[in-house]
């Protein structure tokens, strides 16, 4: 059951070290999120390295107004996004989590979080802008929802060899690669020329 009160899109676009745009689902907001940060070893994917920059990725994904990030709000981001990262690499690899983490997420999730509304009233209820730390604290709750028992063995990473990590949400929990686009298309092509080779082999 999700924690989170407001419906935000999954997914976004990266850009590999080759140039090559290619899109990420990773079956959770809270995970998106994570990927802002050079989560798995990949500094190119650093996206916060100001408060404007927070700013900005927070007002692309949210469906209502976020007000304006200052560096204390930067600092929390890090924090939070760090502390999801960790967790998320540790549920994948099945190591234990450090309770500093959890204790993090549940910190953030404590406090209020953006509240959904309904479209078509005539009047304002509460706030026309959100706060930065309701859209971490949206995020957290989020994060609350995805390291959920019920997702212990959805949580992975890409059988490819990029150890990005993801939240299967696929009917069957069939889920193998990052993107189709990018591990799963050379996977691909890694098979096809093992299979040629032998038939060559064979042939010969």
């Amino acid at each position: 059951m999700p924690v989170s009160t407001v419906s935000i899109p999954v997914g976004q676009w990266f850009t590999s070290a080759e140039g090559v745009r290619w899109w990420f689902d990773s079956g959770s907001f809270a995970l998106d999120f994570a990927y802002t940060g050079a989560m798995g070893g990949n500094p190119a994917w650093e996206r916060l390295h100001a408060p404007d920059d927070l700013t900005t990725w927070l007002r692309d994904r949210f469906p209502v107004a976020v007000g304006t990030a200052r560096s204390r709000d930067l600092f929390d981001a890090i924090s939070l996004r760090d502390a999801i990262g960790r967790m998320a690499q540790a549920a994948a690899r099945g190591d234990d989590v450090r309770s500093q983490d959890i204790d993090l997420v549940n910190l953030y999730a404590a406090t209020p979080d953006i509240p959904p509304v309904l479209a078509g009233g005539s009047r304002q209820a509460g706030r026309s802008v959100q706060t930065v730390g309701q859209a971490l604290s949206t995020i957290a709750r989020d994060a609350v929802d995805l390291f959920d028992d019920v997702n212990a063995d959805r949580i992975r990473e890409c059988s490819g060899d990029c150890g990005i990590v993801y939240l299967d949400t696929s009917r069957a929990a069939t889920r193998r690669w990052c993107s189709m686009q990018r591990c799963g298309n050379r996977a691909k092509v890694r098979a096809h020329r093992a299979r040629a080779r032998k038939a060559d082999q064979a042939a010969a």
